[in-house]
């Protein structure tokens, strides 16, 4: 643990080598010039107080040199201090500024399946707590490496005014260093196992919050606050463990430096009585001991933390080093301000378990085709695969076999630029940022054609996705806050934000993965067509469709059953020859029409297609 722990400090100098060069030198400065003061103050004792005592008298003269010598080793040692102080606290945020964007680099650069196999608390954790806890020993560190040069120049100092003084500290220290080492094995699986706890707190509390409908409708909140007691409880214990752990610990390092104070005194008197030392020396000697008790502390803080430094540079690598990037090619797509094709070749998809290892297979050999300007219906019942085929028109995924297709371009080597330019999808689930509807809908993006999503693209989004009207009712219009995750909005008005969101960067293919469940279907049916007739954003459409007026509006109809393409055709011809539709057609139009009698969805202010 204790060469793991040098390493991760030695990757942060690597990473400040001017930070830590500003704090060592400050740091260096303090230790030189504490023990200057020892044997300043013994200086003076001996050649000041002693005679002054002695004759009774002292001249004005020669307190003055004794004050100004006291008075210049103090200013240098504040100017040590503040370069010390300063250079280990601007190397320590620097780190945990540059990590913590790190870890949030990576997560966004990690695909989909990667995120769904970790709780979202321990991503949280790995990106703050394990950050705070990996560099945590950085403000001591300084200090410590200057603590050792004053130790060095401390021992020497000994040996220069006496061998059996010297011996003391040669005694000392070393036992400093063996309890130090013995502390770090005994803390460090105690320390991981409070890391994990802490992610797995952070975990629980964030599920809990995050599912606060579910908990409050379900009358589970007793329940949930077990749950999350019963966590908290262990992360008290364990953090309990560190502290018995340190709590024997520091006593023993506060007492080591008193313990030589005493024995250069005991040893001191008798080399005094022998005539080899002066009283001055004696009290030089004491004295230092006395004034390294603190610095020494440096040591035993920077070794106390290294386990959970160890601890937490370990989870930050666990993502820093996670595999399984999408890497994205260099091809365009010329055409711009056409629709654009997707194809699916025979693809087949698995999900990965939690250890990495995949599953059985979502998809197997789909292959159909969104022509360039057409709406396809994707229609399946629970578990088919529509959701997987809408992440993997986007590339959120890739299959394991087969392609994708985007104007016949194999979509993992195109550019970034040119998918994220060409397709957008809008999810089940719409997500809305804690922002104004103004940023909700625009990102500060530019479209496919490098024009800016200014008020006027906004606007004309909005009206083609039936939002113009309740945004021009808010209180600020597109300057209006809709709260985290658009609470002050109803389920359906989130919809048509997200939709309006996808179509303000004038996609040239739109997957909609049942985007409008909460929407009145009048609604619905009325932006599919205004989708369809506008003349500046035509754009293909892949829509995950249940209800009957939506599938009846796609130029096509693709069936899944179990993953598998089951049958292609329009919706009429769907309805007449395949059973397995039809039925499950109906079943959708019989709960539509019963949420439609329950009032479900959202009290819609007009229709403006």
């Amino acid at each position: 643990m204790l060469l793991k722990g040098l390493w991760v400090l030695g990757r942060a100098v690597r990473d400040e080598p001017h930070m830590f060069a500003i704090s060592v030198a400050g740091s260096v400065v303090f230790s030189l010039l504490t023990i200057a003061t020892a044997f300043v103050s013994g200086w003076v004792v001996g050649e000041i107080a002693l005679p002054a005592i002695d004759e009774r008298h002292v001249t004005f003269g020669t307190l003055l040199l004794g004050g100004v010598a006291i008075l210049a080793v103090s200013i240098g040692k504040i100017i040590g201090i503040f370069g010390r102080r300063l250079g280990a606290g601007a190397m320590q945020f620097r780190l945990q500024a540059r990590y913590r964007q790190a870890v949030t680099r990576r997560y966004l650069r990690l695909p989909l399946e990667w995120h769904q196999r970790h709780a979202t608390g321990t991503l949280l954790s790995n990106a703050n707590a394990d950050v705070e806890s990996a560099w945590y020993p950085i403000a001591p560190f300084p200090m410590a490496v200057g603590t050792v040069v004053m130790l060095v120049a401390a021992i020497a100092s000994l040996f220069a005014t006496d061998w059996a003084l010297a011996l003391v500290g040669v005694a000392i220290f070393p036992t400093l260093l063996g309890v130090n080492v013995a502390y770090s094995r005994r803390m460090a699986p105690r320390v991981a196992r409070s890391q994990q706890l802490r992610a797995e707190v952070s975990a629980v509390a964030h599920e809990s919050f995050d599912g606060a409908l579910v908990v409050k409708t379900m009358g589970r909140e007793a329940a949930e606050t077990e749950r999350f007691a019963a966590r908290t409880v262990e992360l008290r214990d364990a953090t309990i463990q560190v502290g018995r752990v340190r709590a024997v610990f520091d006593p023993v390092l506060d007492a080591l430096p008193s313990i030589g104070t005493l024995a250069v005194l005991v040893v001191g008197g008798l080399r005094f009585r022998q005539g080899a030392v002066e009283v001055a020396e004696v009290v030089s000697v004491a004295f230092l001991f006395t004034v390294l008790a603190f610095p020494v502390r440096a040591i035993g803080w920077v070794l106390a933390e290294l386990p959970r430094s160890v601890v937490g540079w370990e989870r930050i690598r666990h993502v820093l080093d996670a595999e399984g990037d999408m890497a994205y090619g260099s091809t365009t797509l010329p055409e711009v301000h056409k629709p654009a094709a997707l194809r699916f070749d025979d693809v087949h998809f698995a999900y990965t378990d939690a250890d990495g290892e995949p599953g059985g297979d979502v998809l197997s050999g789909v292959t159909f085709e969104v022509p360039a300007g057409r709406t396809v219906a994707l229609v399946g019942s629970t578990g088919s695969g529509k959701s997987t085929v809408a992440g993997l028109a986007a590339r959120l995924v890739d299959p394991h076999t087969g392609v994708v297709r985007l104007d016949g371009v194999d979509a993992r080597d195109l550019t970034q630029e040119a998918l994220v330019g060409t397709v957008a999808l809008v999810a089940q689930v719409p997500f809305v940022f804690d922002d104004t509807v103004r940023g909700n809908v625009t990102l500060d993006r530019r479209t496919a054609a490098g024009h800016p999503v200014d008020d006027e693209a906004a606007w004309s989004a909005l009206r083609l996705a039936q939002a113009d009207g309740f945004v021009g009712q808010l209180g600020e219009g597109l300057d209006t806050k809709v709260g985290e995750r658009g609470t002050s909005l109803s389920g359906g008005q989130r919809q048509r934000l997200t939709i309006a969101r996808a179509l303000a960067g004038a996609p040239r293919l739109l997957v909609l993965d049942d985007a409008t469940s909460a929407v009145d279907p009048r609604v619905e049916a009325a932006i599919l067509a205004a989708l369809r007739r506008d003349e500046d954003r035509q754009a293909s459409i892949l829509v995950v469709a249940y209800r009957r007026a939506t599938i009846a509006l796609a130029d096509e109809v693709v069936y899944l059953e179990r993953g598998r393409v089951a049958a292609r055709g329009t919706h009429a011809d769907l309805l007449a020859t395949v059973p397995g539709y039809a039925d499950l057609v109906t079943a959708y139009e019989k709960a539509e029409a019963e949420k439609e009698r329950e009032h479900v969805f959202d009290d819609e202010e007009s229709v403006t297609a």
